[in-house]
């Protein structure tokens, strides 16, 4: 079992930037990929980022390619979201996520961290 706990989210102006973080115990930390994910009020959860175990490799989705950045720290067993150059439809709770290497999906979640982004 891993626990995760997102922290940083709240409001801030359009252009802003905010550092989201994700805490994980229970379980060896750099064993999971680890991956962020939103819900835009009355919307779907959509991906975010994703960052491999080793931190070899990230992935973005479009909407946020360039703006934000995914990163972890292994020792700290934290994963960190930075974001740039926030606009309006960034809006959303961002929740944290675990999986096992080799596994497919996400098996643990966060309770989620709430960004607003004013216009």
């Amino acid at each position: 079992q891993v626990q995760l706990e997102e922290s940083g989210g709240g409001l801030v102006q359009t252009g802003g930037s905010l550092r989201l973080f994700c805490a994980a115990s229970g379980r060896t930390f750099s064993n999971y990929n680890m991956g962020w994910f939103r819900q835009p009020p009355g919307k779907e959860r959509e991906f975010v980022a994703a960052i491999t175990r080793s931190a070899s490799s990230t992935s973005y989705a479009d909407s946020v390619k360039g703006r934000f950045t995914i990163s972890r720290d292994n020792a700290k067993n934290t994963v960190y979201l930075q974001m740039n150059s926030l606009k309006p439809e960034d809006t959303a709770v961002y929740y944290c996520a675990a999986r096992f290497y080799g596994v497919a999906d996400y098996q643990y979640w966060g309770q989620g961290t709430q960004v607003s982004v004013s216009s």
